[in-house]
């Protein structure tokens, strides 16, 4: 599902009392919210869908799979989401859902 998706639903949902504009700023806000905690070292967790946390990554030796050649990877940050279980038991509820 795309942002414009999002949108879409939480206005059907809300039954357009807000304007759609007005919406795709809180979607916003929310995600900057998630991003710049995770940009500080910061955790984000919301109960019954799960838990945004930051991840090290460490340096190390990688290799150009083109020529062969050994190359330096720099140290990074990833983020790890590590699902609730009301998020889980709801997914494998579904039965039909297939890839």
């Amino acid at each position: 599902m795309v942002r414009s998706e999002v949108i879409s639903k939480l206005s059907k949902r809300i039954n357009k009392k807000l304007k759609k504009s007005e919406l795709r700023k809180i979607l916003d806000t929310i995600l900057n919210s998630v991003i710049d905690g995770i940009a500080e070292n910061k955790a984000s967790e919301w109960r019954t869908f799960g838990r945004f946390s930051p991840k090290k990554i460490k340096e190390k030796m990688g290799r150009n799979p083109r020529t062969n050649e050994k190359i330096y990877v720099s140290e990074k940050i990833s983020v790890k989401f590590k699902m609730a279980k009301e998020l889980k038991n709801t997914i494998n509820q579904n039965e039909s859902f297939t890839n």
